[in-house]
């Protein structure tokens, strides 16, 4: 999407949008928005065809919930708010110009929800929803009552928005689309550059020219934060110091401003020494696993240091971490079998989760339940996905979920199974989504993990995956499996 169709934060604040509907308004994102308003005390309604668990916590909210896209949901609202996943011959989308009514992508009416605060603006390839979220923890152990909205929920508060009445707005800032250039952050965090949303750039280059574009948009006054380990942010970190800007930088490598030192993972966490400009901070435990979680969580404690709050708000913050809804997120145990629910999609972030998992299973075995998310992705990194892939001893994999996207013969799942290097007994392709607890149930062994992995309908499977080994367990015995001999061009997707 060319960010020429979207309008920079000015003076606009959400007082100003009236009445406001979203369109699609049960994802993550959406609804995050959706709350912040209501939680700001402003009139809101939005349609969604999917009941999605978030629809909930809205209507108790007071915001008005429609089942259906219709012409009518927009009678007596001013402002239509829309995300990059709504085409734009969407019914309402449509109807909403027709009436002159005021449209605002997604990122824009959240630019207008942060005026006149500070606003923390997180960026980065991967560890997005982590970092902000232990950001906007740290900032409330500190007693700043931060507003934040964050594409993912944090476990502990069960919601991904707040209205608060602090200084600051933290804030997720999406690449995808190039809607983070809309924002003008006080503090930018970039956490990691890769190879991804070529759809959008068409090549590394491109993208990590709108990283700089992104980083150059930091209030004077603030600063920039970067990971030293990383490559492409480091390269990023030295051009912006070259021009002048004020970088500081997190990491374990010897030259990092906030250096991390003796980093353990373990299934029990994670922890690690931190110093400062010749300044021992002492030790950061996080009670979640995993290397990768510990250089997010450094950014945060870089954050505070730099914004003159307690390290000790940071270390307590960071210790009692319970973690962000599907990243990492442990759904429950049935029938001696632990099941987790991840994000993760790109390759990097897959394996370093992956990773994490193996130290979690020990001696057991880690089954994979993965549906890719975009076609484009898949077919540009198959190679990379499959390695990842490949770290698992089971994989069962769901068709490419990528809403709006033409699959030919042949693309997909079915080629991305084949390139996974585990045996043939060890890796299925199973076309219909009903059909997957039978499948996981059949091949899961007590000691076992498994996780569901990938898009966004994925997050629904891991209850019915609980729910099939609790059958089993009460004596439902093993369900039969299904095999590889399926259409190539069907689609796997949630029922109902």
């Amino acid at each position: 999407m060319n960010t020429a169709q979207f309008t920079p934060a000015g003076t606009m604040t959400a007082e100003d949008l009236g009445r406001i509907h979203l369109i699609g308004v049960g994802g993550v994102g959406m609804s995050g928005l959706a709350r912040l308003f209501l939680t700001r005390g402003l009139p809101v309604s939005g349609s969604e065809l999917r009941e999605w668990p978030s629809l909930a916590g809205l209507r108790a909210l007071g915001g008005t919930i429609h089942s259906t896209h219709e012409a009518s949901n927009l009678d007596g609202v001013d402002t239509v708010v829309y995300s990059s996943a709504i085409p734009q011959d969407h019914l309402e989308l449509v109807e909403a110009r027709q009436r002159g009514l005021r449209v605002l992508h997604r990122s824009e009416a959240l630019a207008a929800a942060m005026t006149g605060r500070r606003t923390v603006a997180v960026a980065g390839t991967h560890g997005k929803t982590t970092t902000t979220s232990m950001v906007t923890m740290v900032l409330q152990q500190a007693g700043t009552d931060p507003s934040f909205v964050i594409g993912g929920e944090i476990s502990e508060v069960g919601s991904g928005a707040h209205h608060g009445t602090g200084e600051y707005f933290v804030v997720e800032a999406d690449e995808s689309d190039r809607s983070f250039l809309i924002y003008r952050p006080y503090v930018s965090i970039i956490t990691n550059i890769e190879a991804d949303h070529l759809n959008t750039y068409g090549d590394l280059a491109t993208l990590e020219a709108a990283f700089a574009d992104f980083a150059r948009l930091t209030d004077p006054e603030g600063f920039i934060i970067t990971c030293a380990d990383d490559p492409g942010s480091r390269r990023l970190a030295e051009t912006l110091r070259a021009e002048g800007r004020r970088v500081w930088t997190y990491g374990e490598s010897p030259d990092a401003d906030l250096r991390l030192s003796g980093m353990a993972s373990s299934a029990q966490g994670v922890r690690y020494l931190a110093e400062i400009e010749g300044r021992s901070l002492g030790e950061i435990r996080l009670p979640v696993p995993g290397r990768h979680m510990g250089l997010n969580s450094a950014s945060a404690v870089l954050a505070a240091y730099l914004l003159e709050l307690p390290v000790e708000s940071a270390e307590a913050a960071l210790g009692a971490f319970p973690g962000v809804r599907r990243r990492f997120e442990r759904k429950g145990v049935a029938d001696g079998v632990l099941v987790y629910d991840e994000y993760a999609y790109h390759p990097t972030a897959m394996t370093l989760a992956l990773q994490t998992l193996r130290e979690v299973a020990g001696e057991g075995r880690l089954i994979v339940v993965f549906q890719p998310y975009r076609l484009y992705r898949t077919r540009d990194l198959q190679a990379e996905i499959a390695a990842a892939l490949g770290i698992a001893d089971e994989l069962v994999l769901l068709e490419v979920f990528g809403p709006g996207e033409l699959r030919q013969p042949g693309e997909g799942s079915v080629a991305l199974v084949e390139a996974v290097p585990l045996p043939a007994d060890r890796k299925v392709f199973v076309e219909a989504w009903d059909d997957v607890p039978a499948e996981v149930t059949r091949r899961a062994r007590p000691g076992d993990v498994v996780v569901t992995m990938g898009a966004p309908p994925i997050s629904l499977m891991g209850d019915q995956l609980l729910d099939a080994l609790l059958v089993r367990t009460a004596g439902g015995g093993d369900a039969a499996g299904v095999g590889t001999g399926v259409d190539p061009d069907g689609a796997a997707a949630p029922a109902g």
